[in-house]
């Protein structure tokens, strides 16, 4: 499923807006990729310029940052997530997402489903 960023269909005083182009490739956007609490797994993608961005499909474990330290702690619930209430119960991470870890409650600081890692610091 492709996503297209367009303007909008109508101008301010209510007329159809015209086409001034056809769509490009760089138009399209990409589905939302849901990355989830299970077992780590991350794909890789081709983006333009011939790089590659690393999306994460599922990930159990989180950097977390404490007292300027970083350890690598596992994720053992999703506690709140302010994108989306339905996301807790499928334990969908995304930034600023509240995730429980034995060292405490944490928010997601990075973007799962654009970096492919969880990077987290604590909220207690």
């Amino acid at each position: 499923m492709a996503v297209w960023h367009n303007r909008s269909k109508t101008k301010n005083t209510g007329g159809r807006t015209r086409r001034y182009r056809k769509s490009r490739k760089y138009d399209l956007g990409s589905k939302f990729s849901e990355p989830e609490v299970g077992e780590h797994k991350v794909k890789l993608k081709k983006t333009r310029g011939g790089n590659k961005k690393a999306v994460a499909k599922r990930s159990d474990t989180v950097n977390l940052a404490v007292n300027g330290e970083v350890k690598k702690v596992e994720i053992e619930a999703v506690e709140e997530n302010p994108a989306n209430p339905n996301y807790v119960r499928r334990s969908i991470l995304t930034k600023g997402t509240i995730i429980q870890t034995p060292e405490g409650k944490a928010r997601v600081t990075s973007r799962p489903g654009q970096e492919g890692l969880v990077n987290a610091k604590l909220v207690e």
